[in-house]
This record gives C-alpha cells, structure tokens and sequence, in this order.
C-alpha cells in the first residue's frame, strides 16, 4: 500500500471516528454533525485523490431513502386517526388492569405494530397512552415503558420494514420482505419468549402493586380515541393492500422502497391530508442523516478501509461459517450497545456485500448483522433512537424512566437475547436452513 493510500485511509478512518463521536455525544443534531462529516470527508477525498462527488451519490442507496420516505408519509397520516390510541386503550380494559396482562399485552401490542411501521413511530404512538394508562389506574409507567421499548426492537427485527438496520440490510443484500419473515421472524419469536419473560422477573415487583383505580380504566372510552373513524378503516385498507405488496414485491419486480411510494401515494389520493402541514410533519432530518451517513461510508470503501476488514473476516471464516456468524452477531450486539446502530450498520453493509459476493455461504452474515444490532440495542439507552425517544417521552410521566433504570435491567435482556438468538441461528445454519 503506497504512502498516499495509507494517508488516504487515515485521515478518512479520522473522519469518520470524529463525525460518529459527535454523533453519540449529541452535541449537536445527529443529522447535522453527519452532514458535516460527510462535505468534510469529499473534500478531503476529492484533495487525496480517492473520493469525490460522483461517488458520493453512487454510494448513497436511494431506494432506502424512498422507502423510508413512503412510510414516514403513511404514518404521519395513520397518527391523525388515533387507531393505535385506540387498540392500546381496548387491550387495557380488556386486561382488566392487571399490571402482569397489560405489561404481556401492550409488549406484545407494541412488537407487532412495530413489525410494520418504524420502532420509533410506535413507541411515538403508543407510549402517552401508556403513561395515560398507567397514571389513571396509579401504577408506575416505567416497565411497561421499557418493556414496550425492548420488546419493539425485537419485534422490529422479525420483518423489512420493521427496523432501521433491516431497511438498510435488505436494500442492499437484494433481500425481499418474505425473506426476513422467513428467516429472523421464527427467530425473532425466540427471542421475544424469553426476553418478554425476563422483564416479567426484573419488574416483578413493581407488576405485583394492584392499582388503585381500576373504576377509573373503566371510564376510559376507546372510541373517544378515534379522532377519524371513516379515515381509520381507509387507513386499514390501504396498510393491508401495502402489506400484501410487500410480500409479494419480490415476484411483481417492485423494490420494497416503491411499495412503500405507492401506499403513500393512496394515501394521500384517499384521505386528502394538508398536504402542506404534512410535509412540514415529515422528519426530513431522518433523510439528511441516512443519505451523509452513506456519503461517509462511501468514503471508508474508496480509502480501502473496508477492503482490510474484509479480508479480517475472511480468515475468520476459515474457522467455519457458524463461528463467523457468531462473532459478528456478538460484535454487532456490542457495538449497537455503545454507539447507535444505524452507523454502524451502514458501515458494515460494504463489507458483509464484499463477503457475500466472494466467500461461499457468507450470504449468511446478513442475518447475523440484523440479529446482533436489534438484539444489542437494549443494552443500553443510546443502543436505539427508540430507546432514547421512550426516556424522553417518560419525561412527562409521574415517575420517569432514567438511563440508570435503564441499565439496571436492559444489559441482562440484551445478553439473553444474544444467548438465544445466537443459538438459533448456529442451528440454522447447521440445518441449512438459511
């Protein structure tokens, strides 16, 4: 490697380290300090001579952005019908305000809303009515908050469209919704098993307190919720055409990121929205973050960065494609506990590519990456935006959720669910069934 590469290599690795600091620290907005770091590393790349404009666009993946965009406008829209304010009140009166079956069935209500639309769009959603709930009846929001929080990130894994990681991991592997139903849902239900009963024995104390106002859950009128009834079941209509195109898309030739386009576009031929405060809804900054973050990696693969940790990989493979697995499902758990997983995942998406386009059999990699951040990022608070988001909506709760309680309990379900996912998975590939 000449001296230009090797200076190439380190004032990009340089770049990218200080932009991801940034990033963790939240100095500034996480959107803003990869905008930055990306101008910052095509300038530099354009003046090394390794890096520069057209690259940069070739390296951002626009299908994920579209599909990102496409959801963000369907669920912006789904918010103003108040159907998931709605299920979440039916489901606590049904469970009669057991702390133990409103914690089973919001954890559950919440998993499944977040296999198809966005973890942090649904603890978004569903969270206030959880506080709500908890501070009519008198019992403490804070397991049913972080419970919903760990149990969404898992659920999230179980399908495309259910996880950040998932969207970027499926664009680029060339992987269709049914594929990640097929692979990561069984194993997905695995893990939720035993993480959901975890969290039972960690707040078993807290679930065991009867509440005080049961009279007053009663009272609560979950028709009150819906804000739009006739746009509410328009809405179910167009999410089940979209969920039957998305596992369809594969055959019909659709990528997922058009699939998503098409139910925003019926949804707004249907329901009509403002389009202007719509728009003015849309979390824009989301797209700025995943496109620099793309520019930033683009600029790690032209340095050669990547390419050495690839060839790393490679001869771990030698050790077999189980242990492989294994280990990058640990190392992802790790990192996506100490630094957001959504860099992280960009960054290894070239390389787990590089791997699968040259090392029989390391196609199965791209499970081990989506197990290991979804997973890992209940460890701690900073392992998802979702987690960060559910402490911050806490904040408006009676007794608020800290990222020292947070701590107390999240590393032990991340290890758990390492433990099993990482089991399930060495018997998959032993039984080739990925």
């Amino acid at each position: 490697m000449g001296d230009g590469c090797v200076v190439a290599l380190i004032v990009s690795s340089l770049i990218f380290v200080a932009t991801y600091i940034a990033i963790v620290r939240a100095r500034v907005h996480r959107a803003l300090a990869a905008f930055v770091g990306a101008v910052v590393m095509v300038v530099a790349g354009k003046a090394l001579g390794t890096y520069d404009r057209s690259l940069a666009l070739a390296a951002i993946d626009f299908d994920t952005l579209a599909l990102l965009f496409g959801l963000a406008m369907t669920v912006e829209v789904l918010k103003t019908t108040g159907t998931l304010a709605y299920l979440a009140i039916k489901i606590s009166r049904l469970t009669q305000g057991s702390p133990w079956r409103l914690f089973i069935a919001l954890g559950l209500l919440t998993s499944v809303v977040s296999m198809f639309l966005d973890n942090v769009t649904t603890v978004i959603l569903i969270a206030p009515i959880t506080i709500l709930v908890s501070d009519i009846v008198g019992i403490s929001p804070i397991p049913f908050l972080m419970g919903g929080a760990m149990l969404s990130n898992i659920g999230g894994m179980a399908t495309l469209i259910g996880d950040p990681p998932n969207i970027l991991i499926g664009s680029a592997a060339g992987l269709s919704f049914m594929d990640f139903v097929t692979h990561l849902g069984p194993i997905a239900l695995l893990v939720w098993g035993p993480a959901c009963g975890l969290l039972l024995f960690l707040f078993r104390k807290q679930l065991a307190n009867r509440p005080e106002n049961l009279d007053r859950l009663e009272q609560m009128d979950a028709r009150r919720a819906l804000s739009n009834p006739a746009a509410a079941v328009k809405m179910a209509a167009i999410l089940a055409i979209a969920l039957v195109l998305f596992f369809v898309h594969d055959p019909l030739g659709l990528s997922p990121g058009f699939v998503a386009l098409i139910a925003a576009a019926a949804t707004l031929a249907v329901l009509r929205p403002a389009l202007v405060e719509l728009l003015q809804q849309v979390p824009w900054e989301m797209f700025l973050f995943f496109a620099s973050l793309f520019v930033l990696v683009g600029g790690l693969e032209a340095s050669g960065l990547l390419g050495i940790v690839r060839e790393s990989i490679v001869g771990l493979t030698r050790c077999g494609m189980e242990v492989t697995a294994v280990v990058i499902l640990w190392l992802s758990a790790i990192m996506a506990s100490l630094v957001d997983r959504i860099p992280f995942t960009i960054a290894m998406v070239p390389v787990i590519s590089g791997l699968a386009a040259t090392v029989p059999g390391a196609g199965v990699l791209w499970w081990a990456l989506a197990l290991g951040v979804g997973v890992g990022a209940n460890a701690s608070p900073i392992g998802s935006l979702t987690n960060i988001v559910t402490i911050s909506l806490s904040e408006g709760s009676s007794t608020p959720l800290s990222y020292v309680d947070w701590f107390k309990k999240g590393p032990l379900v991340a290890l758990a669910g390492c433990v099993v996912a990482s089991l399930a998975l060495v018997a998959a590939i032993h039984w080739r069934l990925f």
